[in-house]
């Protein structure tokens, strides 16, 4: 069908926006099919309509049509017709209606020609409306611009938000698991004790009884003894004077011998106080012993996806090639305090004041950094070590010293160490570095620090992981 000029449309009959008004959308057709009853319908409106129904009716007879309705062309032509004859719609002056082509810089308002001659506007700057309207598109433009970037930051920060609210859900089930773990195994430490000790109880029972066993077949035969030297010394008691008095020293020695007291059994009873004396501390002072503490606890959130940590969070390594295809899809969420490039991981607690010291079992790892770094410290965008770090890194056979602001200082001739001692002095201002082994010093920085501060590591060994040592009792 050929497209209609404003002339033919004239000469028929005037049209009405309701001639070609969607019965869903109630807007002018726009890509219209024909449905099987025929009547017409948007190809959205009636898709999304059928989706909300759960059948294919017509919204106006009910009737079911086909999956895929035809193109109304005719009525698709026709829509776009009616829209070029009908243009743009124009607002008149609501005093002289004229149309508004001017606009009063004065009063901010929309005037006809008409009005720029009466008196109100009468001497008041005027200008088109058509520049009037391009220059505060421009200024609209850019605020749109403004509302559009802050909606992909929301939209983003929406989608990190959903991610992170994921990985909740993972961190939860991880930590459950290695909570029920650790308190199985307490649990079963708990075990083991009371089994000993309930063992020792039932040893000491055996032997005491047995003691007590031993001691009442004793008595017996003694009591035995005695009751047949009674009655021989009554015998001869119960004689004629002439041999009591020929027997009297005889048998009042046997008598005195006789007569001594009877042994006493010590510490027969069981040792109770051994075993419910502070019961409660003397067991946790012994579980206390199997048990390690560490100084540093790392921080999952702030740990660069590229790094694997222990369950226990005191080991710290890179992933491998391997591991990094057999990755089970959990991917971590970009939170502000994670490293998104460096390979670090930050100690789960900063300090202000005070000293704090920890070890660190370097091993074989052929990349490694250690030391500590500031609350601000920037975590996002950079794949280069942070800049305010103080830390000792060993990398490619040379250990070196890095400070803000400071190129590397390389140690020449210093030998590769197993363990490394950060000692941070807040009070005094120092954080030193040494070799717990060899008791060597490698240096100590001087610095005012003028926020709170938190351990560094940064990794780029997979072989070798970066340990924290439990606490140990230090010696100044």
């Amino acid at each position: 069908m050929t497209a209609v000029s404003k002339e033919e449309m004239a000469s028929k009959r005037p049209f009405s926006e309701e001639d070609f008004a969607c019965p869903v959308c109630c807007d002018i057709f726009s890509d219209p099919v024909l449905l099987q009853c025929g009547h017409s319908v948007c190809r959205d409106c009636i898709q999304q309509y059928w989706t909300t129904k759960g059948s294919r009716e017509c919204p106006l007879c009910r009737k079911r049509s086909n999956k895929n309705p035809p193109v109304n062309l005719a009525l698709k032509n026709l829509s776009l017709a009616f829209l070029h004859y009908r243009g743009p719609s124009e607002e008149l002056c609501e005093v002289h209606r004229e149309r508004l082509s001017l606009f009063c810089m004065h009063d901010e308002e929309l005037m006809c020609v008409v009005c720029r001659e009466s008196h109100q506007h009468r001497n008041h700057a005027c200008r088109p409306l058509s520049e009037i309207a391009e220059e505060r598109k421009r200024v609209f433009s850019s605020e749109l611009d403004l509302l559009t970037r802050k909606m992909k930051i929301i939209q983003h920060g929406k989608f990190e938000c959903s991610h992170q609210a994921e990985h909740i859900c993972h961190q939860v089930w991880h930590t459950e698991n290695v909570i029920k773990k650790d308190f199985k195994h307490l649990h079963q430490l708990l075990y083991d004790e009371e089994k000993a000790m309930l063992a020792a109880l039932n040893e000491e029972k055996m032997q005491k009884t047995q003691l007590m066993k031993d001691k009442i077949e004793k008595m017996t035969e003694e009591i035995l003894s005695l009751s047949r030297t009674i009655r021989e010394l009554r015998a001869k008691f119960d004689s004629g004077d002439v041999q009591f008095l020929q027997s009297f020293k005889d048998i009042l020695e046997r008598a005195q011998d006789m007569n001594q007291e009877p042994e006493t059994v010590q510490g027969g009873l069981i040792d109770t106080a051994q075993y419910l004396g502070n019961l409660k501390f003397t067991v946790w002072s012994k579980i206390r012993q199997s048990i390690s503490c560490t100084p540093v606890v790392l921080d999952p959130n702030t740990a660069n996806s590229q790094l694997i940590l222990s369950e226990d969070l005191t080991c710290v390594r890179d992933r491998d090639e391997q591991e990094e295809e057999d990755v089970d899809g959990v991917q971590l969420p970009d939170n502000p305090e994670r490293f998104d490039r460096c390979p670090c991981v930050l100690g789960s607690v900063g300090y202000s004041s005070g000293t704090h010291i920890w070890d660190v079992d370097v091993g074989d790892s052929t990349f490694w950094m250690l030391g500590v770094t500031t609350e601000s410290v920037k975590r996002k965008g950079t794949n280069s070590l942070p800049s305010e770090v103080w830390c000792i890194g060993y990398d490619s056979d040379t250990l070196s010293l890095k400070a803000p602001q400071e190129s590397c200082i390389p140690f020449l001739g210093c030998e590769k160490p197993k363990r490394v001692r950060v000692k941070l002095d807040l009070d005094e201002g120092q954080l030193s570095f040494s070799d717990p082994l060899s008791k060597s010093l490698y240096h100590t920085f001087t610095t005012s620090y003028t926020e709170k501060v938190f351990p560094f590591f940064c990794s780029l060994c997979s072989v070798s992981p970066l340990r924290i040592l439990p606490v140990v009792k230090l010696s100044n």
